[in-house]
């Protein structure tokens, strides 16, 4: 160990050597009384600038570099100065503190920006989604228009040609099938039926092919399949004005007592779908597997295989409806003449009526009530004409009222006025059922339409077993849409008994449609349903329903 001392002007210094310890080891002590002058006398130097000021500058610089300049420590009470060795050790370690520091804050920073950026990507989808609904929604309005116009158009030109049906936009998919509009498309499309092949066709539907609930008959309800009595007698009190409890049906108090309450309408069904609030119609029933009620898979998730759509159960919903209703009308648009009310000159304005059918039919009419046209099989030739007219009892319109009273026998226990020869044979009643009617001015509410019903809505009708059924199917595939309801009777199996039970509920023309147009934005394939029913009157076109967003 050395120790030396060293005098110098104003500083006394003691250095302290150790052999052991490396060269640049050295402890100082010093008296600093004069330090504060060194510094002031540093600072002047430094303010002189030149070249002396840019020598500072790239002292300072390199003091930056490397970090503050080292700090003397005391140990035994003497000032340490640190060796090079530590000097970089402390700053490597500051410098690595400041790395992780810069680190963390980008990382932060990256995780904000990215929040950001991921709810605006989100806010913008939404939008779009929006925009490419809206887009979709006017593509289906588009198709229901367009529906509409063709159903007023072929309307008009049936009434030209004096036909109740021509079934051309039934399936025509060179009008209905993905029609390109704007930015994208719309089809309007329908389910076809088991006897037809089944598939998807592309086309309008009829209301007039179902059985409408709110008119028919406990018969009629009863031969769906599934359907109990029970449930046919709660459908009719449910529909019945008076509070008169149908055996088998609910009350009110029943329906009181459900969570939450309800009461039955009493009065017309508004829509099918209401009969879900019928004691005993559960949604398998109703429905089956088509929630939608249009037996087509939902729009989300499907993947458009045409081949599997429709394949399901539409329960008793794709055989029902409250909408069906016909005027009654000729094919051409004009009235029908009241066989019940008209005169001998109404009568023989129809095409085919002659003098002598026009006397009988009068006849006919004050003996018995003409129930149906089917009634006109039963009219037979007036005995004695060259008396009528002549009698004191005659009238203008040439019926004798000396004859029998209305309803009255004759001697084997007949009505006088079955006797004689039948005036109208079937060949002219098919001639001439077009033209004639047994009311005055009122609709045909829920008359089935027999150029489009299924076998199963067929089956349903007064005297019609379901081998009749496909019968009358197999009739019109082969032998074209029947011109009038009389043309039933060339069904073979359809007998002159079973077309009287039948005539007053069916109908050969159908005025109520159903169309069901999807709009698809071509770029994103958002796709949106529409449903309308409408009826078509002489001039005008009425919307019945509207359905959207569940379809």
């Amino acid at each position: 160990m050395k120790l030396r001392f060293a005098l110098t002007s104003g500083i006394c210094d003691v250095e302290l050597s150790c052999g052991s310890i490396s060269p640049g080891r050295i402890y100082s002590v010093g008296a600093c009384e004069k330090e504060p002058q060194r510094r002031e006398a540093r600072r002047e130097e430094s303010v002189r600038g030149g070249a002396q000021s840019n020598h500072h500058s790239v002292a300072d610089s390199r003091e930056t570099e490397t970090g503050p300049s080292p700090r003397p420590s005391r140990l035994c009470g003497l000032e340490t100065l640190p060796s090079t060795a530590s000097l970089r050790l402390r700053t490597g370690r500051l410098r690595g503190s400041v790395l992780i520091g810069l680190l963390w804050c980008l990382a932060l920073l990256s995780v904000v920006v990215i929040g950001v950026l991921h709810t605006s990507r989100m806010d913008l989808l939404v939008v779009k989604n929006y925009g490419d609904r809206i887009q979709a929604h006017y593509l289906a309005v588009a198709g229901i228009e367009k529906a509409k116009a063709l159903i007023y158009q072929e309307a008009l030109e049936r009434s030209r040609s004096g036909r109740h049906h021509s079934g051309q936009l039934y399936d025509a998919p060179e009008q209905f099938r993905d029609v390109t509009f704007g930015r994208g498309q719309f089809r309007v499309f329908r389910q076809g039926r088991e006897d037809g092949g089944g598939g998807m066709l592309y086309g309008i539907s009829d209301e007039e092919s179902r059985l409408n609930v709110n008119v028919a008959s406990a018969d009629e309800l009863g031969k769906l399949y599934g359907m109990t009595p029970d449930v046919v007698a709660a459908i009719l009190a449910w529909r019945t004005a008076d509070n008169t409890v149908t055996p088998g049906g609910a009350d009110l108090e029943y329906y009181a007592s459900l969570q939450p309450p309800s009461q039955p309408r009493k009065g017309p069904l508004q829509t099918v779908r209401e009969l879900l609030m019928v004691r005993g119609i559960s949604r398998e029933l109703l429905l089956g597997s088509d929630s939608q009620q249009n037996r087509m898979p939902a729009i989300e998730g499907d993947d458009r295989d045409e081949t599997s759509l429709g394949n399901m159960d539409g329960g008793w919903a794709s055989l029902l409806t409250v909408d069906s209703s016909v005027k009654d009308i000729t094919a051409s648009g004009g009235d029908r003449v009241n066989v019940q009310t008209a005169d001998e000159r109404s009568l023989t304005g129809v095409r085919g009526i002659t003098s002598d059918i026009a006397k009988a039919i009068i006849a006919y009419r004050g003996q018995n009530q003409f129930k149906t046209l089917a009634d006109l099989l039963d009219v037979t030739a007036v005995q004695n004409q060259n008396q009528l007219g002549r009698k004191p009892g005659g009238d203008a319109s040439g019926q004798d009222q000396s004859a029998a009273p209305p309803n009255a026998q004759s001697p084997n226990g007949s009505s006088s006025a079955s006797t004689g020869a039948k005036v109208v044979s079937e060949q002219l009643l098919m001639e001439i059922g077009d033209d004639l009617t047994v009311q005055q001015g009122q609709d045909l509410a829920g008359v089935v339409n027999i150029n489009t019903a299924s076998l199963d809505v067929l089956a349903c009708l007064p005297g019609i077993s379901r081998e009749l059924a496909q019968a009358i199917i197999s009739y019109r595939t082969s032998s074209g849409f029947f011109p009038n309801t009389a043309y039933l009777l060339q069904v073979p199996g359809l007998t002159r008994d079973i077309f009287k039970q039948l005539a007053a509920r069916v109908s050969a023309r159908s005025e109520t449609f159903r169309i069901l147009c999807e709009g698809k934005v071509t770029s994103t394939g958002t796709r949106q349903r529409i449903q309308e029913i409408v009826h078509i009157g002489l001039n005008d076109l009425t919307t019945l329903s509207y359905r959207e967003d569940d379809l």
